[in-house]
């Protein structure tokens, strides 16, 4: 079995992917799926929010002047989002146009462009389904390496720093450096598709299993996603 297969585990129903244990190499699960729908309906309604990154409400949703198939669309939203929230998670449906990037770090930037992973101080999960448009991507820990353990970048942080070395490691933390990643040659990198629900693991103490290093998609000028995250 390949490090892509042995890193995600597929399921057929939303309870099987929120109880699946992650453990060891494992730290993705996804509800494969083929939704039924009009979504392009539904971005080109939604085209007048003009922000980079855009919260779109349940109720904005529903008063949408829809085609049948856009409705339909809709439900498929609405009916992830309240098995979400009856789960206990809080999610959001995003309308993205582009993520601000690090323009500050060009060589190791800490947006979500970069591959990363996600912190929690608890046991905890990333939930997420791009409906319409790029999708995120994630890669199999085996295939990257942690930036901060990089020499050349580990001695250029070191100058970013300046400080004593006891405190070297905290300003990473603080500053989310050992949160990132980069790819080795030939990694193996899994795009997660439109209209699957993801869930990847998170950095935390007590998990039993490596965090999903994971990056979202560098969008094209005109490009536009739909996404719910949580």
């Amino acid at each position: 079995m390949s490090s892509v297969a042995s890193q995600s585990k597929i399921v057929s129903s939303f309870h099987e992917l929120v109880d699946f244990p992650f453990q060891g190499v494992v730290n993705s699960a996804c509800w494969h799926r083929t939704l039924n729908g009009n979504f392009s309906e539904i971005v080109s309604l939604l085209d007048s929010h003009q922000q980079n990154i855009n919260v779109i409400e349940i109720d904005e949703l529903l008063k949408l002047p829809l085609s049948e198939d856009g409705k339909l669309a809709v439900q498929q939203i609405v009916s992830d989002f309240n098995s979400l929230s009856d789960f206990g998670a809080d999610p959001v449906l995003n309308l993205i146009r582009h993520y601000e990037q690090d323009v500050d770090n060009p060589g190791f930037p800490t947006d979500v462009y970069s591959w990363h992973v996600d912190r929690a101080p608890f046991v905890s999960s990333t939930f997420l389904c791009t409906y319409y448009g790029p999708a995120s991507e994630i890669i199999p820990n085996a295939h990257v390496e942690q930036k901060i353990l990089v020499p050349d970048i580990r001695i250029e942080l070191r100058k970013l720093f300046g400080g004593n070395d006891t405190d070297f490691d905290a300003f990473l933390e603080e500053n989310f450096y050992d949160l990132h990643y980069r790819a080795i040659s030939d990694a193996q990198i899994t795009n997660l598709g439109n209209g699957h629900l993801w869930r990847l693991a998170c950095d935390s103490p007590d998990s039993a299993c490596l965090p999903c290093v994971h990056r979202a998609p560098l969008e094209k000028k005109g490009e536009v996603r739909l996404m719910m995250i949580c």
